[in-house]
Formats: structure tokens, sequence, C-alpha cells
């Protein structure tokens, strides 16, 4: 069964050694298949660690924090020895491939792990929804799909957007749930 530490972005700590020892390597997964990939490796009975981050998200007028990979698209393995039967984990479900130079697996130090998760569990880091400089949209309200670039936060519950009216730029505050990233933003 899949660790829910890793889901919830706990940072599990992974098992280390006393030396420097390079015993980790890096497996990429299918798109939108991260949990499939861990699971079914963790069930082979491979140590796996997929350091996450939570991000802000807006849905329903709420903001939520969300755990998401701090790579994106890769995660860390421990297989038994460096000379592992690697089909075992290329062909698993969700699984595109192991990151390798040549014909050989990149290995990743347990030091560098080491590191992530010390800076992970020190430092908690959370990606804000809305930053500054980004476009949004209003969506709702009397400027109903007018652009602008977002300043602050003003209090809880509203927003500070940049808007140009009339050739003047202008900061104005909306409810925060009646406005959206731009689509332009979505699409870089």
């Amino acid at each position: 069964m899949m660790d829910s530490q890793f889901i919830r972005g706990v940072p599990k700590t992974p098992r280390l050694s006393a030396s420097n020892r390079v015993r980790w390597c890096v497996v990429q997964w299918k798109q939108r298949e991260e949990r499939r990939a861990l699971e079914n490796l963790e069930r082979q009975g491979f140590i796996c660690y997929l350091p996450t981050v939570l991000v802000e998200t807006l849905s329903h007028g709420s903001r939520h924090d969300i755990p998401e990979p701090l790579f994106p698209g890769y995660l860390f393995i421990e297989p038994d020895e460096l000379d592992d039967d690697w089909h075992r984990i290329r062909s698993t479900r969700g699984v595109i491939r192991l990151v390798r130079f040549s014909e050989n697996p990149v290995p990743e130090p347990d030091e560098t792990i080491a590191r992530i998760c010390q800076r992970l569990a020190r430092d908690k880091p959370r990606i804000p929804y809305l930053k500054p400089g980004e476009r949004f949209r209003v969506t709702q309200g009397p400027f109903a799909e007018v652009e602008g670039i977002f300043v602050a936060h003003d209090g809880q519950e509203r927003v500070v957007l940049l808007i140009n009216i009339l050739n003047s730029e202008q900061r104005l505050s909306f409810p925060a749930v009646s406005v959206h990233k731009s689509a332009r933003d979505l699409m870089l």
C-alpha cells in the first residue's frame, strides 16, 4: 500500500547510510501518474522518495493547500543494488524510464537526498496561488473579463489588482473568488 505521507506532502525521511554512498536513482513517471508509479514501485519492495511542496490553489471560492511534487515528473528510488534488474523498474506501470547517462542510471548520493529532506522539513515550502506580477482576469462584477496584474492581498478575502483604465493604471480591490489566472499565463 502506498505511504500516505507522500500524498500529504510531509516528506518521509528515507533510510540513509553513514557514508556519502551512492544508492539513489531517479525515475521519470508518466504524466499525472506519480501515485501509480510510487505505489507500484513500493509494492515491488523498492524504497521510494517523492519530495513534495504545498501549492496553494483556489477552488470554489476558497484557498486550499495541495501537495505537489518538488520535481514534477521525477521521484527517487533506492534499488537493492546499483546493478539491480532495471527492466523490473522500467516495466512498472506509471514509470517511463530511469534517468540515465549512456547505459548506467544517474546515481544520487545519500547526502543529496538528506539535504532535500532536511530542507523540506525545516522550511516547509509553500507556493502561493497568487504571485505579484502575474496576470489575472476578473470573472464577476462590473469589471468582468478585464485583465490586471496581481499586486497584493487585501485581507483574507480580497486581492489588489493593477488595472489599466483610460490609459491610467489604477489599484483596485476585488473579492479573491472573482479573480482567476489569465489564460495567457496558463499557457506559459
